[in-house]
């Protein structure tokens, strides 16, 4: 009888312990999809402010190019190009909100120490961001440029889409942006245990690789300048996140 009670016990507390993981896997759930519907109207929200201030964002990626005359070869070419500047700005802008929110998700892991670094995260995901748009608008984007034209400048008059134009800086902007987030994303792995810094350093010829790979596929012209700095980019920043990770033992 006693050996029949205990096994019920048994039971009842496994049991319990599974309806209690179940309880938290819920709740896990639930609050991941509440931040990812948090981070999806902060980006709809700056997506519309981007389309209604419209003017002096594309009057400020014009200005990186003076030596060249736009065309617009279909009515609504230009509607189409705003809407497309406005939808890059939007998540562009979106990227420290939803970086935030994911290092608010995993918080709760955390110990004292490392959430003590969750505003210096907050604050370096913004920085990042600000570096990699700046460094995309005076080097990247203007190298690149200048390399097209003067390879075509002596049998072709540089005569662009305003389009393809928009297209071309709007995407190399989002993806150096991105691209510089790198190190954010090293140490919100490192922070949740998922890869250390050592294994970083392990991997480090792996990422030489890539690296070049990714600096061809992000970059939308195909000109060695522009892939080699952004390749060179991701390599810096890859070091920086892992000394960073140094700093916090992890």
């Amino acid at each position: 009888m006693s050996q029949l009670i205990s096994n019920y016990r048994f039971l009842d507390t496994k049991t319990n312990a599974k309806n209690a993981l179940l309880v938290a896997f819920s709740e896990h759930v639930k609050e991941l999809r509440q931040r990812f519907f948090q981070s999806l109207i902060n980006i709809t929200l700056a997506i519309i402010f981007f389309f209604l201030n419209i003017d002096w964002l594309v009057q400020m990626l014009a200005n990186i190019v003076t030596s060249i005359k736009f065309i617009q070869l279909a009515p609504g070419e230009y509607f189409i190009s705003t809407i497309k500047i406005a939808g890059y700005g939007g998540l562009l802008s979106s990227i420290p909100i939803i970086g935030t929110q994911l290092i608010c998700f995993i918080l709760p892991g955390l110990n004292k120490n490392e959430k003590d670094t969750v505003l210096p995260l907050i604050f370096l995901s913004v920085t990042l961001l600000v570096l990699g748009i700046f460094f995309s608008y005076k080097i990247l984007i203007p190298a690149a440029l200048a390399f097209f034209i003067n390879y075509s400048s002596q049998f072709v008059e540089p005569l662009w889409s305003f389009d393809e134009y928009l297209n071309f800086v709007s995407l190399l902007l989002f993806t150096t942006g991105i691209t510089f987030e790198i190190p954010m994303i090293q140490i919100v792995l490192g922070l949740a245990d998922i890869i250390s810094s050592q294994q970083m350093i392990n991997v480090w010829k792996y990422v030489l690789v890539g690296s070049t790979v990714i600096g061809a596929i992000l970059t939308p012209s195909t000109d060695p300048i522009t892939q080699v700095c952004l390749s060179v980019a991701i390599l810096f920043l890859y070091a920086i996140g892992i000394l960073i990770l140094r700093l916090y033992n992890k």
